[in-house]
């Protein structure tokens, strides 16, 4: 993934722990618009959360955040 979704995860995430604790789950829709206005970046992203890593379609803020701070 480029680096402008890295950060904007990294963001989102940051913001939602911020709002409702270290627990906060999130889908990664959580990093789009309610618009379909960049589908290939949005498949990226689905791919690296459920092909690549198989996570569920909720996970912790802090697993994904950690995750992309790692570059995993």
């Amino acid at each position: 993934m480029n680096k402008e979704i890295r950060e904007k995860i990294v963001t989102v995430c940051d913001e939602k722990i911020s709002k409702k604790g270290e627990n906060v789950g999130l889908s990664f829709y959580a990093f789009f618009a309610n618009k379909n206005n960049n589908p290939t970046l949005l498949m990226e992203v689905a791919t690296w959360w459920i092909m690549t890593h198989k996570l569920d379609h909720f996970e912790k803020a802090t697993k994904i955040k950690k995750m992309i701070l790692e570059g995993v």
